[in-house]
């Protein structure tokens, strides 16, 4: 049983590029899933990724501190000022341009560690970096978002703390919670919680496509464009930061996956509540799963290969 639900994660990338593609050519498919269903869908996802920690984690961040902080530097240097010149570059229209700053300014997603799994990196630092990029989240994603995003509209930081408080700190907060003081229970939900945010990433970002699909025809080449490079410059350049600090190859992977790859649920929940006059805002941060999914396999297939 275990086996299937863990082949079942290791195929995330499948499942959503698949729901993506079935909502560009049968959008009623996934109409369903919309409103406060995409809401409640991530606070499961960061619900899960809450389950998996425990108080001995936050311990190991001590044990490597340098490694933890230069790979959430990475994370808040590189990909919120590539978004942004990713915008201006390719002159999105100015919803597709907030929700694809929005999406840079997110903390790095719990795919990245499946994919660093995948990829035989350091597995504990990927799970220590996305920990650490999720709760540095709850100021850093208003504050770069207001920023960087209001050049082009204006944005309510508070607003954004606070959805971010709420879809974020509260759900992982309850899982931890639940870690420790139900361990029974955790132990029965823990093998079933990544196929769950699998299944949960694939119906959220296959939802926002399905519901702007003419957005996205009339956008082509240039949307996708930006969203493919806003994420391969992510991993390319978490790699090479990681190698002006002297590492080795198995950080500078884990650091360059945990880059690239953005927590896109989080983004397109942020969109929904703070711009809701622009109803196209989430659809880069729907691409932007699908992008860094395929992305981070490839490259995660390349190097295991090497390997």
């Amino acid at each position: 049983m275990n086996r299937a639900l863990n082949w079942f994660t290791n195929l995330f990338p499948i499942w959503v590029l698949l729901g993506g593609v079935l909502a560009l050519f049968v959008p009623p498919l996934f109409a369903w899933f919309r409103g406060q269903f995409i809401v409640w869908g991530l606070a499961v996802i960061m619900l899960g990724m809450g389950i998996t920690l425990s108080v001995d984690d936050f311990k190991r961040v001590l044990l490597m501190p340098r490694a933890v902080a230069v790979g959430v530097a990475a994370q808040y240097l590189i990909m919120p000022f590539l978004g942004l010149a990713m915008a201006r570059l390719l002159r999105l229209d100015t919803p597709l341009a907030v929700g694809l700053i929005l999406v840079a300014c997110c903390p790095g997603g719990t795919a990245s560690n499946v994919v660093n799994y995948l990829a035989r990196s350091d597995l504990p630092l990927s799970v220590l970096m996305t920990m650490c990029s999720t709760f540095a989240a709850i100021v850093m994603t208003p504050l770069l978002t207001k920023w960087l995003a209001g050049t082009y509209v204006p944005v309510d930081a508070w607003a954004l703390f606070l959805d971010t408080v709420k879809v974020v700190l509260g759900p992982v907060v309850i899982g931890l919670a639940l870690h420790h003081g139900f361990p029974r229970l955790t132990k029965a939900v823990l093998p079933i919680a990544p196929p769950v945010s699998v299944i949960t990433i694939a119906l959220i970002c296959s939802s926002i496509i399905g519901q702007q699909v003419e957005q996205i025809k009339q956008s082509g080449g240039r949307l996708l464009l930006a969203v493919f490079l806003l994420h391969a410059g992510g991993f390319a350049l978490g790699h090479f930061f990681a190698r002006l600090f002297g590492y080795g190859k198995i950080i500078r992977r884990t650091i360059s996956v945990e880059v690239g790859m953005q927590n896109s649920g989080l983004g397109v929940v942020l969109a929904q509540n703070n711009f809701p006059t622009m109803p196209a805002t989430p659809v880069p941060c729907a691409i932007s799963a699908t992008f860094h999914s395929v992305i981070g396999s490839l490259l995660a297939g390349y190097w295991r290969w090497r390997r």
